[in-house]
């Protein structure tokens, strides 16, 4: 049943430039900022993150690597991080960056995955898994802060992404992202090849990710590795320990909420001379208390010579009577 009364719809307005004239962007998030910069504000810093990821390309699939060190500024916030994500039973991807924005994009892709395949009924290619991170990357310019190196075989063959927090994208047979990126890039530049095996592949990447972490303090721990292949994934929990924790040398022999004591000496005071005096609270007794000419009591307890005089608040004013 239609109403009787009309609706009054909402007026349209669309964004205009400085000159007032209409068009296709507006600027008024500009303006904002720029008024809150000249009053004061302090815009947000922008945080480092510590990361080590490698991906590369060996003749039966690709191999993906990283470390398991998650920092908050200078702080080791997890030492055993799981930096590796599965999107599909072919295809893991390896974040580096914030780790709720690399948490939830790569859960969010793989449920986009898995709709994808269910619809069409066949295996989802690795390119579609780029597209949906790609789209929603650059849907938010860049306030995600999700670096990602992909991996995954299909019927065109191992692949290798490099995907960047603005939404753009490298195919690479070989690619590393985070803060440990030049260390590690200058081994794979050196030792990748094409026809490289599954244990040399292991091995290289074993030394990118270590290379990573002895030159980066934001990574650290151990390297997880994943093995992709047309048959299927294998996904190598704590496969290394990059940087042992160091073994105490000395023996301790010390029971809890205890000190050692380690020597003892004893002081012998010599007393020179010792004076006493006494204190009678009746004021004729004050008076007759004598003390040497050159010492009289003074504040607190202290000794001080006769000639300072001590300082007496002024009487009270009378008041005056007429």
């Amino acid at each position: 049943m239609l109403s009787q009364f009309p609706v009054r719809r909402a007026e349209k307005t669309e964004p205009e430039d400085a000159t007032g004239k209409r068009c296709g962007f507006s600027f008024v998030n500009c303006r904002r900022n720029a008024e809150l910069l000249a009053g004061g504000y302090q815009p947000p810093k922008a945080v480092k993150t510590g990361t080590s990821i490698v991906g590369i390309i060996y003749k039966d699939g690709v191999i993906l690597g990283a470390d398991t060190r998650a920092t908050e500024g200078p702080i080791v916030s997890d030492k055993n991080c799981s930096k590796i994500h599965h999107l599909q039973k072919h295809i893991y991807c390896c974040g580096a960056g914030t780790a709720a924005d690399t948490e939830m994009m790569t859960l969010m892709t793989s449920a986009e995955l898995d709709m994808h395949q269910l619809n069409t009924g066949r295996t989802v290619p690795v390119v579609c898994a780029s597209m949906l991170l790609r789209r929603t990357l650059f849907r938010y310019q860049g306030h995600i802060g999700a670096a990602l190196v992909m991996g995954g075989v299909d019927r065109k063959g191992p692949q290798i992404y490099c995907i960047y927090p603005c939404g753009s994208n490298d195919k690479l047979p070989y690619a590393a992202m985070g803060s440990g990126t030049l260390a590690a890039m200058s081994v794979l530049e050196h030792s990748w090849r094409p026809d490289i095996d599954l244990a040399q592949g292991k091995q290289l990447v074993r030394e990118a990710i270590s290379a990573g972490v002895f030159n980066d303090l934001g990574s650290g721990s151990n390297i997880d590795l994943c093995v992709v292949t047309a048959k299927g994934a294998e996904y190598l929990r704590t496969d290394t320990v990059a940087s042992e924790r160091g073994e105490r040398l000395g023996k301790y022999a010390i029971k809890p909420n205890s000190t050692l004591v380690t020597s003892t000496s004893v002081l012998s005071l010599e007393i020179t001379e010792e004076r006493t005096y006494g204190i009678d609270s009746s004021p004729s007794n004050q008076a007759s208390l004598e003390l040497p000419e050159d010492i009289q009591p003074g504040p607190s307890g202290q000794q001080r010579p006769k000639e300072e005089k001590e300082e007496k608040d002024p009487p009270p004013e009378q008041p005056q009577q007429r």
